[in-house]
């Protein structure tokens, strides 16, 4: 597993501590859970600009219900 380090402004580190303890878990796992879904949105963005590509207009449209689902 890799450490990370990065660098937020003091209030919005204060924000996302204060969301991780209502949600009652670790800043690390809020982080984690974050990443994974910025992740998956990145994900579905570069599958349907390959369907695009590929000329499959129901795929696309199918990627676009999962964009909309994650709420994109």
């Amino acid at each position: 597993m890799t450490s990370l380090s990065i660098r937020l402004p003091d209030d919005m580190a204060e924000k996302l501590k204060n969301i991780a303890k209502v949600r009652d878990m670790s800043l690390n796992k809020l982080m984690v859970e974050l990443s994974a879904q910025v992740l998956a949105e990145e994900e579905a963005k570069q599958r349907f600009i390959a369907a695009g590509l590929r000329g499959n207009p129901k795929q696309a449209l199918q990627l676009l219900d999962e964009l909309d689902a994650l709420g994109l």
